[in-house]
C-alpha cells in the first residue's frame, strides 16, 4: 500500500481507477492508495466466517450507540482511533477475574471477600455467589469497586455459611461495559 503526502497530482482525488487500485483519504488527511478488493460472486463462507460476520455486526449495532460515551471518547483521544474504534475492541474483548481473596473470610457475616478483576477499557460490575455446590445457595449479591485500587471489588458477605458438610465455594463473574462476562470459582478448604 502507498502512501501519499502532499502530493499534487493526487490532491483531493479519490475512488477507483478502472480494476487496478482504489484511492482514498483518511480523517486525518492522508491520501492512500490500495489494490482494488477483488471478491467472487459465487463465494461461500464457512460456519466460522458467518459467525464472525455475525459477531461483527453485533459489535458495531453497540459501537453506533456506545461511541460518545465519555470514557470511551477519552480512551481514543490521541491515539489514531475514534471511541466508535475502542467500543468495538471493547465488545469483542472479555473481562477476567484474577483473583478471588477470602483470606478475610471464614463463613461468618460482616466479612470481607475480595475480588480482582481487569478488563480492555472498563469492568463495570462484579457479582458474588456462594454456595453448597449441590444446589443451595446462601447469598449472593454486587461487590463495590475499592476506592483505592480500581483493579480490587469488595463484597461483604451478608449471611452465615455453614462450612460442613459441604465446602462452600465463591462463584464471582465480571461484567463489562458491552455486557460480556467471565467467572471464576474459589472452593473452601
Amino acid at each position: 500500500m502507498a502512501r501519499i503526502f502532499n502530493n499534487i497530482f493526487v490532491r483531493g482525488l479519490t475512488g477507483s481507477v478502472g480494476d487496478q487500485f482504489v484511492i482514498r483519504k483518511t480523517r486525518y488527511g492522508q491520501t492512500i492508495i490500495a489494490n482494488k478488493p477483488m471478491f467472487d460472486g459465487n463465494r461461500e463462507f464457512t460456519e466460522a466466517q458467518l459467525a464472525h460476520h455475525e459477531a461483527f455486526r453485533q459489535a458495531t449495532r453497540y459501537a453506533k450507540v456506545a461511541k460518545t460515551q465519555p470514557l470511551y471518547v477519552e480512551l481514543a483521544r490521541g491515539t489514531g482511533a475514534s471511541g466508535y474504534n475502542v467500543a468495538v475492541e471493547d465488545w469483542f474483548g472479555q473481562p477476567q477475574v484474577l483473583e478471588i481473596d477470602a483470606n478475610g473470610w471464614n463463613g461468618e457475616v460482616g466479612q470481607t471477600l475480595r475480588v480482582k478483576a481487569i478488563d480492555n477499557v472498563k469492568v463495570a460490575r462484579v457479582q458474588v455467589l456462594i454456595d453448597d455446590a449441590h444446589g443451595t445457595i446462601f447469598e449472593q449479591g454486587e461487590a463495590i469497586q475499592s476506592a483505592t485500587d480500581g483493579l480490587w471489588w469488595v463484597y461483604t458477605t451478608t449471611a452465615q455459611v455453614p462450612l460442613t458438610p459441604y465446602a462452600p465455594r465463591v462463584i464471582v463473574t465480571a461484567t463489562d461495559l458491552p455486557g460480556n462476562s467471565n467467572g471464576s470459582c474459589w472452593q473452601y478448604n
